[in-house]
């Protein structure tokens, strides 16, 4: 949709990307191409964020989700300029050591708004030498999530000890996550019986 829709996702404008994902989302509903009980979702590192964050928004619209090395505790990481890719990174979301970034992205970061609410089903991951998203951070939206949600949806956390950002190392290893990630899928729309071997 061109550059003018790219610059209204960034900075003060963050919180478009979570709006129009929704309305995408509820497009779908409405026009039935799927329904909220067939309707899963995944995104990774900073498509993480994005599933962090309208999961908080609108836990109603999906049945499952699926959030790999999510950047979910934005505040904090983008506070520390000594972080790799940090200082950089302020060129999309804002630096926020100034005041208004500060409290813009605050409103949005997902480990900040979990709330006792109803989630779907949730795979996140993390690895354990990511130098990008530190696993600290998806573990920690994964502990405040298992306090607050008032659901008993599958929550899983799958920290992967000999990876970073990416998969782990090796053609065979990226496909056994891949198979677990869809397994998961599977299970959260009950079709684990319709398996054929």
């Amino acid at each position: 949709m061109g550059r003018p829709w790219y610059e209204n996702g960034k900075f003060l404008k963050k919180k478009n990307i979570f709006t129009d994902f929704i309305a995408c989302a509820e497009y779908l509903i409405e026009n039935k191409f799927c329904s909220k009980e067939s309707l899963c979702i995944g995104g990774r590192s900073a498509g993480g964020l994005l599933i962090g964050a309208v999961l908080n928004m609108r836990p109603d619209l999906f049945k499952a989700a699926v959030a790999g090395v999510p950047f979910v505790d934005v505040l904090t990481t983008m506070l520390d300029p000594t972080i790799p890719l940090t200082t950089s990174e302020w060129k999309e979301w804002g630096d926020p050591r100034k005041e208004e970034f500060y409290f813009y992205i605050k409103s949005y970061f997902p480990v900040d708004d979990v709330k006792a609410q109803n989630y779907p089903h949730i795979l996140v991951t993390a690895g354990l030498n990511d130098p990008r998203v530190i696993y600290s951070e998806p573990s920690k939206f994964v502990a405040k999530m298992r306090d607050m949600k008032t659901d008993d949806n599958i929550l899983l956390f799958k920290c992967e000890l000999g990876a970073g950002h990416f998969s782990k190392p090796g053609r065979f290893e990226k496909l056994q996550e891949d198979a677990f990630t869809y397994i998961f899928i599977l299970k959260a729309l009950n079709m684990m019986n319709e398996l054929k071997f």
